[in-house]
């Protein structure tokens, strides 16, 4: 007996093997691309420009809806458990996908990987480590010198408790064996401005939420967490390039298109290719990178290894520092 997911996989086939796709029946129905957050975002920013060629290559209207709360997991649950037909997708961060099973592990209410499939990885977004610009600090090995030479002195600010921020920099102190203070905020913009008056010693934050403080000369940035440099800061070296005892240290936030389990592959196939396509446009590219957000490719195969592999990451670092939500 077939069974309901081997005929949708058949049907995907078909519908997706030739130019005639448009005139097969999918899609049925407009494309629904949920984002766990308000408008104006980074995640919502990818959602509305894979929107585009998702438009043009299916000829059918992709509704691009906003339901922030429960931190993005409203968004991820209704996605989660939508009919697994490619037509409602989630535009995510890393929070939805890869921390909040172990932030809010009772009230967490579905599955990332048992029920819902990566699609494409839009781009990578890298904390930049800054510090006020009267600090002592212009690389990484002086940075990590600078914490190992006042011990119980540093703080490091980050947007909030589980965020990548704070992973970032509870990575920098195991790896490089330091203690540096991590002192929550609620959201970027006072986390980065409290750097620039002396309240914290440094920020893992965004390229986006320091560039303003970083062009007007009133914090320096020091450090990226990607294992490369960012495009957008080619002169501030990586951790890893610069720290041998970090040579291993990436710590990353970011964004991407997941469908409902279940999905046919030909389906994810072939939005995984549009979203490419996109990624690899200049323009697309251009707009992603003012951000802060570093455009990164891979088939769905390579995704789904790459989200696997950030789930145990993440989910060592916050067992490892005891990281937890507030009750």
């Amino acid at each position: 007996m077939l069974t309901r997911r081997a005929l949708l996989s058949a049907a995907g086939v078909a519908l997706l093997a030739g130019p005639a796709r448009a005139q097969s029946g999918y899609p049925s129905r407009p494309f629904l691309v949920l984002v766990g957050y308000p408008a104006g975002g980074g995640v919502d920013l990818i959602a509305r420009l894979l929107a585009e060629p998702m438009k043009a290559a299916f000829g059918q209207t992709v509704i691009v809806e906003n339901r922030p709360g429960a931190s993005a997991m409203i968004a991820a649950q209704a996605v989660a458990t939508a009919a697994p037909d490619g037509l409602t997708l989630l535009a995510a961060a890393a929070g939805e996908i890869a921390t909040n099973q172990f932030l809010f592990k009772d009230k967490m209410t579905y599955d990332p990987q048992r029920q819902l499939a990566p699609v494409a990885l839009a781009g990578i977004v890298p904390c930049v480590v800054v510090v006020a610009a009267t600090t002592p600090v212009h690389t990484p090995p002086e940075l990590i010198a600078y914490a190992r030479a006042n011990r119980g002195k540093l703080s490091f600010s980050s947007s909030g408790v589980g965020n990548p921020q704070q992973l970032a920099g509870e990575l920098m102190n195991t790896m490089a064996g330091i203690d540096v203070l991590h002192v929550p905020y609620r959201g970027a913009a006072p986390a980065v401005t409290d750097v620039a008056v002396g309240a914290v010693t440094m920020s893992f934050t965004s390229l986006a939420a320091a560039l303003p403080l970083i062009q007007s000369g009133k914090i320096r940035a020091v450090a990226v967490t990607s294992r490369q440099r960012m495009p957008q800061l080619p002169d501030v070296a990586s951790f890893a390039e610069s720290v041998p005892e970090m040579k291993d240290y990436e710590l990353l936030n970011w964004f991407a298109l997941f469908a409902t389990a279940g999905t046919p592959a030909p389906v994810i196939a072939r939005l995984n290719q549009i979203a490419n396509t996109a990624l690899r446009d200049p323009a697309v590219a251009h707009k992603l990178e003012v951000q802060g957000i570093v455009p990164r490719p891979l088939s769905p195969a390579e995704f789904r290894d790459f989200v696997d592999a950030e789930i145990r990451k993440f989910g060592e670092i916050m067992t490892r520092a005891n990281i937890h939500a507030e009750p």
